[in-house]
């Protein structure tokens, strides 16, 4: 009997959530990086084998927010549990609960679908702190279950896939079998740019950076992409940073992302990548629902 449903991932910043979805889904449709908040919007992929379809949300980490976009944020998360049959909270705590997972516990006590915890990055610790943080987070009497994987090593995502199939109930192929996210391709362009410059960027740039995409137009008979983006900062200093000396770190962020945008187009790309200064645009309504930040 064919299953499916929808699973909703969440956990504080950084712990590994759309490593784990993308993963799971095998493309990469989340980026990725080591800052913390680099998912700032809901995304939806879908998982089909001929056992069933699990449609996956990705959220941004629940945090405290600061400005207009952490709100926008913190909202697209709380839409997110309104949907779900199964809910995956991550962390990769190894020491004791922390108040980060003990404020995303409390938020999700009463929701109604099946709650797995997965304990992330195994591969930094051994299986006895692994099992003692286990027993922590078994006290609260909230999971169904608890399993400790490496999402970035793909340890244990196979019967991860397998446990949520398992809670899922009898239920419609929602999506084409071959379909994978409910995102457009400018989205995703924009989103490689915004990870490439993550991976570039020093540490008081990152949150201050957005992506739009001002052309994306295929050429007559050539296999070809011609894209052209901004790169928004809030700061004049800031746009020296990204541009880099000699325009170096520009070039490197283009290069980088171009390579990835070709991957996912199939198609040769023409990337101009452009930094223009768009102060607080963080806090500016109107810029944010441009950027596609709107609740």
């Amino acid at each position: 009997m064919f299953k499916s449903g929808f699973v909703t991932i969440i956990g504080r910043p950084n712990v590994g959530k759309s490593t784990l979805m993308n993963n799971m889904i095998g493309e990469k449709i989340s980026i990725m990086s080591d800052k913390p908040q680099t998912t700032r919007n809901k995304i939806r992929t879908v998982y089909t084998d001929d056992e069933a379809q699990i449609i996956f949300m990705d959220t941004p980490g629940i945090h405290k927010p600061k400005n207009q976009l952490g709100e926008f944020m913190n909202t697209e998360v709380n839409s997110a549990l309104e949907e779900m049959d199964v809910l995956i909270m991550i962390t990769d705590e190894f020491n004791k609960v922390g108040p980060g997972d003990e404020f995303i516990i409390e938020k999700i006590k009463g929701t109604k679908a099946k709650k797995i915890l997965i304990i992330n990055k195994i591969d930094k610790f051994d299986q006895e702190a692994a099992m003692r943080i286990a027993v922590e987070f078994d006290k609260f009497n909230v999971f169904d279950d608890i399993m400790p994987i490496s999402a970035l090593h793909n340890v244990g995502v196979d019967a991860l896939v397998k446990l949520i199939i398992k809670y899922l109930k009898p239920g419609p192929m929602y999506f084409p079998s071959d379909y994978i996210t409910d995102r457009p391709e400018r989205f995703i362009v924009s989103e490689i740019v915004r990870e490439k410059a993550l991976m570039y960027l020093q540490e008081e740039v990152p949150h201050g950076i957005a992506v739009e995409i001002e052309e994306m137009k295929e050429r007559k008979n050539r296999d070809l992409v011609d894209i052209r983006a901004n790169i928004l900062c809030e700061k004049k200093s800031h746009k020296s940073i990204i541009i880099g000396k000699e325009g170096r770190k520009i070039k490197g962020i283009g290069k980088s992302a171009r390579e990835d945008i070709e991957k996912l187009l199939g198609s040769q790309v023409n990337l101009q990548l452009f930094v223009k200064i768009s102060e607080n645009w963080r806090d500016d309504n109107y810029r944010l629902r441009t950027l596609g930040y709107d609740k």
